[in-house]
């Protein structure tokens, strides 16, 4: 057999390697043009949190403007109009600080603090104790609907996960009613109660997924070795469970802090949170765009806050179990 031994033209490797450079480049581009334009909304409320009151209502919208903290000052602050005779005697003054300044290029005054903090602390302690409550019994619970037999498992799992089946305006009257009657309307403990209940199907369901992902041998060894159920589920259960923990703990913060029907309907002044007093903002002369802006935002950050504290665990719950043994 004859070889052979004609010189054949030499692999172009960097080709090859520039193919496979490509794709990603072209992934990147492509997740950048999306996320900046899923991006364009929160980009333009924050621009508008920052405008005057005649840059935000400006047709064509304006893009390159003065910043000021216009918006954050009415969101604070009570004003009341002056007349041309006081407005001339405040310019006057040497004692006003930045935000009576402010507010004073446009001929009023403060003359209080305004409701919105208030409100908006009501929404971190309603939707921070009732995202707790609801991950802690969510967390008792699918362990035990995971670990253990019982009598009507499979019924109970739907009946906790019927709970979600319904929207929250259908059930909104009835537990209106209900919370008049027990004394709960308008209260800080109600609402807690109603959003832990509420959070509590969708935690047990989700988190029920992850513990049974976990192995049960470990447990069965922690066990052979002398530990208790419950220190087998503290030192073993827990630790293995914490991506879906704070995944879960995530997305029932989420509810709670954006939840608006309950909120609109079952309170009026003491426990109002955020969500419902934010389209209700008006300004003296009209609605006031960037004060709605800069409520949006502020009410914004806690859920970035609580998002980028727990991201290194968050991406790994979401896709936790997306991989099965065969």
């Amino acid at each position: 057999m004859v070889k052979d031994y004609t010189p054949r033209a030499p692999v172009n490797y960097s080709t090859r390697v520039d193919r496979v450079g490509v794709r990603p480049t072209f992934r990147v581009i492509a997740v950048t043009i999306i996320a900046i334009i899923m991006l364009i909304p929160v980009i333009w409320m924050g621009m508008t949190a920052f405008k005057s009151l005649p840059d935000a209502v400006s047709v064509p919208p304006v893009v390159i403007f003065n910043p000021t903290l216009e918006g954050f000052v009415n969101l604070f602050t009570q004003r009341r109009q002056l007349s041309a005779e006081d407005w001339e005697a405040m310019k006057q003054r040497t004692d006003l600080n930045w935000a009576e300044q402010i507010v004073l290029q446009r001929q009023q005054t403060i003359i209080g603090q305004s409701q919105f903090g208030g409100q908006l602390l009501n929404s971190i302690v309603i939707a921070g104790i009732s995202t707790v409550l609801s991950i802690v019994f969510a967390v008792l619970s699918a362990y035990a609907f995971s670990r253990f037999e019982m009598a009507g498992k499979d019924d109970l799992l739907f009946f906790i996960l019927s709970q979600r089946m319904l929207p929250a305006v259908v059930v909104t009257v009835p537990i209106f009613v209900m919370y008049r009657q027990l004394g709960l309307y308008d209260t800080h403990i109600g609402m807690i109660l109603l959003y832990t209940s509420f959070n509590l199907s969708f935690a047990v369901w989700l988190l029920k997924g992850f513990i049974d992902e976990i192995p049960r041998e470990y447990e069965d060894a922690a066990l052979v070795d002398g530990y208790t159920r419950l220190q087998a589920f503290r030192k073993i259960v827990l630790p293995q469970s914490a991506t879906g923990i704070a995944a879960t703990t995530v997305f029932s913060f989420i509810f709670s802090w954006n939840e608006y029907a309950f909120a609109l309907m079952l309170t009026s002044d003491r426990a109002r949170t955020a969500p419902p007093s934010i389209p209700l903002i008006l300004g003296t002369g009209g609605i006031e765009w960037s004060t709605i802006a800069a409520g949006s935002m502020v009410f914004l950050i806690p859920v970035v806050i609580v998002t980028f504290a727990l991201r290194r665990h968050l991406l790994r719950g979401v896709t936790f179990g997306a991989i099965r043994k065969g």
